[in-house]
Order: structure tokens, then sequence, then C-alpha cells
């Protein structure tokens, strides 16, 4: 289990600016061939987390993959919160988060639950 940043990505200058002096927080410009997210990533208060955003549209569940691979190991598991109504912020329409807890093992259903394994 390894958080980690992809220092190729790193904004290196302006206003979000950092090196890999903070470690692995910092904000990044991840590119690929259809787009750039803007990531930003922090592994403070018992959290690590990123949250991705597109300009003009929310990342899709691929993209967010991509992201997720990129800042953790394929073993990991991460979640996207769905919190309730009266805790929900929104800064960004266009802004997805992943999370998670630093000092606990994340719960996860069996695989029975959520689908049939094997088939695609």
């Amino acid at each position: 289990m390894t958080f980690k940043v992809p220092e190729k990505f790193r904004i290196t200058k302006g206003p979000m600016g950092s090196d890999s002096s903070y470690g692995n927080n910092g904000a990044f410009w991840v590119k690929t061939k259809k787009c750039v997210f803007t990531v930003i990533a922090s592994d403070q208060g018992g959290w690590e987390h990123v949250s991705v955003s597109l300009p003009a549209r929310c990342p899709t569940w691929e993209e967010m993959c991509l992201i997720k691979d990129l800042f953790w190991d394929e073993s990991d598991c991460v979640v996207q919160y769905h919190p309730s109504k009266k805790d929900y912020v929104n800064n960004h329409p266009y802004c997805l988060h992943l999370w998670r807890p630093t000092d606990a093992v994340m719960p996860t259903p069996p695989a029975f639950m959520i689908g049939k394994v094997g088939v695609a």
C-alpha cells in the first residue's frame, strides 16, 4: 500500500507550484492524449486524497481509474464518497475526489455482491 505522486506531472511554478520537498502534497497537471486533468494531492489529517478536475466536464470512471493507478498501487482500495446532504460541499462542478484512510483498513463488500467474477 503506497501513496505516491507522479513527479513528472507536478506543477512547479506559479501559485500552485511545489517541488518534491512537499512530499505527496501538491498540484499536478496529468496530461493524456485526450485532455489535461488538474489533480491536487495530499496525505494529511489521516487521509490520502486526490481531487481530479477538468474544465468542462466531470472525469469518467476510466479516467478516475487512470488517476487512481498513478497515485496508488494496483492493490490499494480507494473510494469516492457520496456524503449526506448536510455535509455536501461542491466548490467545482467538474471535480471528483478519491480518498483512503491512513490509519484503517478500508472495508470492502464481497465480490459476489458486486457481480459475477470473470464476466466482462
